[in-house]
């Protein structure tokens, strides 16, 4: 709209930008570590974004094995979508991957249930819902949703590179003195 009107950087109207959490950050913190690696927010909303682009991007996301966030999963009228979103995420995951169903994270009426692929459709969403699918490296611990950064197919628990893996360097700091310190 900004653009539209011919607004310039410290025109009228003030443009601030305040840094805030996303409901999906907020939503995945009441389930444990579901967004530990990599991972996208994709909108089931077909009202601004035409299905046949909604649809290759769930496809996308799941062939390249993303925790897939789902926002706008299904409304009074508009149910089709999230079945169809099943079916493709299921193309390419197990149907034990965890699954995340988080409505009114931080409100009122907040809930959050932790199923998996094959069953989260038998539970209500809504448009308040925010659906979190598990990548193929997604596990349930103690009651949470855990994604790892990936550090077991990197390094062995006493902290050694793996045969073929390149270990990690430390960063170096220098202080006041000059002597250098490893963080």
């Amino acid at each position: 709209m900004l653009e539209e009107i011919g607004w310039k950087r410290g025109g009228s109207p003030e443009l601030r930008l305040v840094p805030g959490m996303t409901a999906l950050n907020a939503c995945a913190s009441l389930v444990g570590a579901p967004l530990g690696h990599d991972f996208c927010a994709i909108s089931l909303s077909d009202l601004l974004t035409p299905w046949p682009v909604i649809e290759r991007r769930l496809e996308a996301a799941a062939a390249a094995d993303f925790v897939i966030g789902l926002y706008n999963p299904a409304s009074g009228r508009r149910t089709r979508q999230i079945v169809r979103a099943q079916e493709i995420i299921r193309q390419h995951r197990a149907g034990t991957t965890p699954v995340a169903l988080v409505k009114s994270a931080y409100r009122k009426l907040e809930s959050a249930v932790l199923t998996d692929l094959d069953h989260f459709l038998e539970y209500e969403i809504g448009m308040l819902t925010t659906v979190l699918v598990g990548s193929t490296n997604t596990f349930m611990f103690e009651g949470y949703m855990v994604t790892p950064r990936g550090y077991t197919n990197k390094y062995t628990w006493d902290g050694a590179a793996l045969p073929g893996q390149t270990p990690g360097r430390s960063l170096v700091l220098s202080d006041e003195s000059g002597t250098a310190e490893e963080v």
